[in-house]
């Protein structure tokens, strides 16, 4: 396969982003850019700042994503395949490029709950692989997640440096034999895959011997980066013990040999609320506090709890997943909570789905609290007038990669409470009042008495003068929209790239 090599007179590094999901591209990078949005979670958003950046710069990037038709703009959608390709044929440059195939064109959602989500997988990595890395002929390839996993092998045996995100620890696993069935000449770059039993050769390996997308994507690039520094180590130092050895190796393995680092997500730029369109009142540090509690009183009236703009309310945002968002623990000590504060009015909130969101409803009924506790499915402007009226978030995770809302909700004034492990670790430090440092609750033993002390931690702070509260969580506001974006997150990308190609990124060559 011929690859335009590194290095020509005249041109920047070209780099393509391959990620099966992103919120946004910038604008001026074709036609189709303001049209499209594939969203499942934080990949989107770091994709898409990655992105805007690199584009901003000037740089020469160039993205790989399926064609979701149905979820890209009603414009899009709607044009029939000839009308498609006159319209992208009239882009000045086109650094958009869409992996075609019938099993992305109808899709409603990223990811599939029917299990089709390695044939979706194996669909992409073939456009990919067969068409889109000869026409882009890029300098560096930057993946992401097991939906990508094949990638890096290829772009190993093709010569071109690699770099593969790990966003999340999930996997899936696939013969070679399936790999070839999509179209994929897997013989090519086989040596270069991860295999649950190391083969002997090829035909050994063919029929029976599964593929681990995860592992495969970390072994074979040339650098890997987990989305927080700790949770990086944690992996390295063996603390999780539900991830699979394979996954903990390869990462490891890297680790050791330098080829490792941890660079955190930042929330959607949109998430401000100075901007966000979906909150009724917008506010910023120096008059968040009587437009927080108007929006508290909005968020009161959704969800059918008491309307009072004095009431202490904690939010919860996170799916409701006791493997790893710990909702149980909050459930555990739900009412004991609500009854300890009860004559200043503690109130909880809940916006998010999952299986053990039946409890909290049970909760609700059986003390009769149904004016104290919520419980919503997830909605989109719900989750963030969540964020606009609360005064305090819970993520109590046992384990988490990165996170978001505990970024997003310091920008809202809502202060976090969590667990001390991964990216929260990386991003709530303990709040101190008088020395004017911290921003949440962090609690180390994760248990739900550990999760009701933190809990009691935001409480004392409650208890504290409006006026020290004011004080304090417009600092955390202002330095949270300092800290958390996609500014920060780019920039550290950039020079990962340009360690990797050890050359500039971008360069002005109007003088050679």
């Amino acid at each position: 396969m011929a690859v335009r090599r590194q290095g020509q007179k005249g041109t920047n590094p070209r780099i393509l982003i391959v990620t099966p999901e992103i919120t946004y591209l910038p604008e001026g990078m074709g036609n189709l850019a303001g049209k499209m949005s594939a969203k499942a979670g934080g990949m989107a958003d770091v994709s898409a700042s990655l992105v805007a950046a690199l584009f901003d710069l000037g740089a020469d990037v160039h993205v790989a994503l399926p064609h979701y038709r149905r979820m890209f703009h009603e414009e899009t959608a709607q044009l029939v395949d000839s009308e498609l390709r006159v319209y992208k044929s009239r882009m000045p440059d086109e650094h958009i490029h869409l992996a075609e195939d019938r099993c992305f064109y109808y899709r409603d959602r990223v990811y599939s709950q029917s299990g089709a989500n390695p044939r979706l997988s194996l669909a992409f990595q073939r456009e990919v692989i067969n068409h889109i890395i000869p026409e882009v002929q890029p300098d560096l390839i930057h993946c992401n997640d097991w939906m990508t996993g094949l990638i890096p092998a290829a772009s190993r045996r093709m010569g071109i440096p690699c770099l593969f995100t790990v966003h999340n620890i999930h996997t899936h696993k696939l013969t070679l034999a399936q790999v070839e069935d999509a179209g994929i000449d897997a013989a090519e770059f086989w040596g270069n895959l991860y295999y649950e039993y190391p083969p002997a050769d090829y035909f050994s390996a063919h029929d029976t011997d599964p593929i681990d997308l995860q592992a495969s994507g970390i072994f074979a690039a040339h650098f890997i980066n987990t989305v927080s520094p700790t949770f990086l180590k944690e992996i390295v130092n063996g603390w999780h013990s539900f991830i699979p050895d394979s996954i903990r190796n390869e990462i490891r393995n890297k680790y050791n040999a330098g080829c490792a680092t941890g660079i955190l997500n930042a929330p959607d730029p949109a998430d401000n609320p100075a901007t966000d369109d979906k909150i009724p009142f917008r506010y910023g540090p120096a008059d968040h506090a009587e437009a927080k509690r108007k929006n508290k009183m909005e968020l009161q009236r959704a969800l059918g709890l008491e309307v009072n703009p004095d009431a202490p309310l904690f939010f919860w945002p996170s799916r409701h997943d006791p493997v790893q968002k710990g909702p149980q623990l909050l459930a555990d000590i739900c009412y004991r909570f609500l009854d300890k504060h009860w004559s200043k009015g503690a109130q909880i909130a809940i916006i998010a789905n999952g299986a053990f969101q039946k409890p909290f409803w049970d909760i609700r009924s059986f003390h009769g609290i149904e004016r104290r506790l919520g419980v919503r499915d997830f909605d989109g402007r719900l989750s963030q007038l969540g964020f606009a009226g609360s005064d305090f978030m819970l993520m109590p995770s046992l384990f988490e990669p990165c996170g978001l809302p505990q970024m997003q909700a310091p920008i809202y004034g809502s202060l976090a409470v969590v667990h001390n492990t991964g990216g929260l670790h990386d991003t709530v430090e303990p709040l101190d009042v008088d020395a004017h440092t911290g921003n949440g609750f962090v609690f180390d033993t994760y248990d739900s008495n550990g999760l009701f002390w933190a809990m009691d931690q935001a409480m004392a702070f409650w208890n504290r003068p409006a006026e020290v509260r004011a004080t304090e969580i417009a600092r955390i506001m202002d330095e949270s929209l300092k800290r958390f974006n996609h500014e920060i997150c780019a920039r550290q990308y950039i020079a990962l790239y340009e360690r990797m190609l050890h050359r500039d990124l971008v360069k002005d060559f109007s003088e050679t």
